[in-house]
């Protein structure tokens, strides 16, 4: 049975191989092929991926992550396709669910968004609000780093609290548009902001989001 996360798997391997190695991406100094090698990295060199948040860490994942950057293109796009090996905890469906679908929709939108001729993306409403449970469960993770109080906003008028304090900003958007929003790709998430001028132009500015 298929999952959002093996979707936005093999949509992600699509995008990298159409976009070629040496595409740009949103990720600020990663082309399509340092993209696809963290991808990899992440889910099968569990040594090295340590330090995606430990900077402890951070010299051995650039290491191992140039390494496998280097290796031929197609081979890093067929072992995203494939999936991780069994001994990875990504093996198990609902830690891959979990821990992925918002993990290779972002990378998926960084890599399409980067594009000059990209058009928004229509999600279907089972996928927007999977999307949205994961930002109601995550909300206050993700706003930690926002310089003011944050309210996200569905068109519904659902709304999520990522951070508490004043002045507030309310931004509003489908759900995938606020998951981009706040994993700091603010620059290109289709949303609508309310609030004090100032405010709104620090949390645009801002680096939000949490390590991918």
């Amino acid at each position: 049975m298929s999952t959002h996360a093996k979707r936005e798997r093999l949509l992600l391997a699509d995008l990298l191989e159409a976009a070629g190695p040496d595409a740009p991406t949103l990720c600020e100094g990663w082309t399509t092929r340092e993209l696809a090698a963290h991808v990899v990295v992440r889910e099968r060199r569990a040594d090295a991926a340590g330090g995606i948040v430990l900077a402890a860490l951070k010299s051995r994942l650039d290491r191992v992550q140039a390494e496998f950057a280097a290796k031929p293109y197609e081979e890093l796009i067929q072992l995203i396709r494939t999936g991780p090996p069994r001994m990875s905890p990504y093996a198990l469906k609902q830690l891959d669910e979990a821990a992925n679908t918002v993990e290779f929709y972002v990378h998926a939108e960084d890599v399409r968004r980067a594009q000059p001729d990209w058009t928004p993306r229509e999600l279907d409403a089972v996928f927007a609000n999977a999307l949205w449970s994961r930002i109601e469960k995550a909300a206050r993770l993700l706003g930690r780093k926002a310089p003011v109080g944050v309210v996200l906003r569905r068109p519904d008028g659902q709304t999520a609290v990522a951070r508490r304090g004043t002045p507030v900003v309310t931004v509003t958007g489908e759900p995938g548009e606020l998951v981009l929003f706040a994993f700091g790709r603010q620059e290109v998430a289709r949303v609508e902001t309310a609030g004090d001028k100032d405010a709104v132009e620090r949390l645009r500015e801002a680096q939000l989001g949490i390590a991918m």
